[in-house]
């Protein structure tokens, strides 16, 4: 049965028995496995009540089985994450009155962009969809969409009208998502050689998790460190991915937070299942990863990464399982690098080419060889790694030609874009540098800039505050051997 004759079954029911004779999820049918049950919406109902969020009618009911108005969603919501007051400029509306229970709420979002009023119309009595309830609290609490729908999925259905009662029991989860300045640690346990799971008793703030300050909060004993931000899951409330360097297995690790003892682990002998290694240019190869394997990179399942990543984002569960699934994760490839050795030959520490953990819609992390070192063609080399476990980590080098530069050209005083013969694909200009050089030898010194690659062309940044100058033309060439020879002439306006 789909869920309009679902819903309209229920509804004749409802004549037939009375509503309050329906369990909850029965009077608002969803396509969730698990429906929600009276007890937990009534749960989530007398903590928001508690919180002083959500009133009862001058009846004395709470009307959970209600459709939700604007308005009263308006109230809830800016209260639950405390929005009063925070709108730089409030609207007025052309069918409010401002005297209204609900205008102060309802133009604080407005004002903020977490409600929309089109044509200055703010419609209090009009019903709410679960879609539009996503967006709403996506956008109130500053967290992603996937998120807050995985919160809904018990009840989701993008067309249907969301009740009083679904309302309270998403904004009883989501109140639990507010970043704290006082987070504190409540677990952590080693998921593998490189990979965390923490989880705190409320998300940190934005500031906690910037890395310099994360690195300086998130203290281990025996030369563990934190090598990359901690990052929240997609879906959970307080529970973060956090990226260490290689921990010693069998070794007991004290983990420090700002100053306070906030757990022990042991360091994890436990490798990441790898697939394959293979050359992908000159000087640089890549370790390919599988999901049917049951390996993930963590950009497809932490929330910061979540819009960009679209349906290629999941929610893994507390137990890294998603639809019967057990998921190893790969942590932040920042600070990684593997071995690789030449037969014959001694060993070579590569190093992660940063940015190419997770692109173009795979997990194939890349690595360089020291700045001058080469692949040598007909040679056959092995990658090892003491995080990694690679199932096929041997290839012989082919002769790959250097990419040419065919094209450069001013974007800003202090930015060029440069054009190479081909798509180098999944961010190989990262790391990359090119020359500048004006005809009475000045010389100026650019940087690709991350994740800027469109095709063929990538954006390079001048560095040390360079700019370049007016009427001046510019010879443009690699620094390195990563377009060989090449060049290209740069004019500027």
């Amino acid at each position: 049965m789909n869920k309009v004759s679902n819903k309209l079954a229920t509804l004749m029911l409802a004549t037939v028995l009375g509503a309050t004779s329906l369990p909850f999820a029965a009077q608002h049918a969803s396509a969730a496995a698990v429906p929600l049950s009276a007890q937990e919406i009534q749960q989530a109902v007398n903590e928001l009540s508690q919180l002083r969020i959500m009133q009862g009618y001058q009846d004395h009911s709470m009307g959970i089985h209600n459709q939700i108005t604007r308005a009263e969603l308006a109230k809830m919501v800016a209260l639950t994450f405390g929005l009063q007051g925070k709108a730089e400029k409030l609207p007025s509306f052309a069918d409010a009155n401002q005297n209204a229970w609900y205008y102060k709420y309802a133009a604080e979002l407005v004002g903020q962009d977490i409600m929309e009023a089109p044509g200055g119309n703010f419609d209090p009595r009009g019903t709410v969809t679960d879609a539009e309830l996503v967006q709403v609290v996506s956008k109130a609490l500053k967290r992603d969409a996937k998120s807050v729908n995985y919160w809904m999925e018990r009840f989701y259905s993008a067309n249907n009208n969301a009740t009083r009662g679904e309302v309270a029991f998403l904004l009883k989860t989501a109140h639990k998502a507010i970043p704290s300045p006082d987070a504190k640690i409540t677990s952590v346990h080693a998921l593998n050689a490189i990979t965390l799971i923490v989880t705190v008793d409320a998300p940190l703030t934005a500031e906690n998790e910037v890395f310099a300050k994360a690195k300086e909060d998130f203290v281990f004993n025996d030369g563990l460190t934190l090598t990359n931000l901690p990052r929240l899951k997609t879906g959970s409330t307080n529970t973060y991915i956090v990226p260490t360097s290689v921990q010693k297995p069998g070794t007991t690790y004290t983990l420090t937070y700002r100053g306070q003892k906030a757990g022990t682990f042991v360091g994890n002998a436990t490798k990441l299942d790898m697939t394959e290694a293979r050359q992908v240019s000159y000087d640089t190869f890549e370790v390919e990863s599988l999901q049917e394997n049951g390996v993930v990179d963590y950009g497809y399942v932490i929330s910061a990464y979540s819009a960009g990543r679209g349906a290629s984002a999941f929610v893994l569960d507390d137990n890294n399982q998603a639809d019967g699934q057990t998921y190893q994760i790969i942590s932040s490839g920042q600070a990684r690098q593997v071995t690789i050795t030449p037969a014959g030959g001694q060993p070579i520490v590569a190093k992660y080419v940063p940015f190419t953990q997770s692109t173009d819609g795979k997990q194939e992390p890349k690595f360089r060889l020291p700045e001058g070192q080469v692949l040598t063609p007909g040679v056959t080399y092995t990658v090892t790694s003491d995080w990694a476990a690679i199932a096929n980590s041997t290839f012989v080098a082919k002769e790959i030609a250097p990419l040419e530069i065919t094209e450069a050209e001013a974007l800003s005083e202090n930015s060029i874009s440069v054009t190479v013969s081909e798509d180098p694909g999944d961010e190989l200009f990262s790391g990359r540098s090119v020359e500048l050089t004006s005809a009475d030898g000045q010389k100026l010194l650019a940087t690709y800039k991350y994740s800027s690659r469109k095709g063929a062309v990538g954006v390079f940044d001048l560095a040390q505050d360079g700019k370049l100058a007016e009427g001046t033309t510019y010879t443009v060439t690699p620094v390195g051997d990563w377009a060989g020879k090449s060049q290209a002439e740069l004019t500027v306006e």
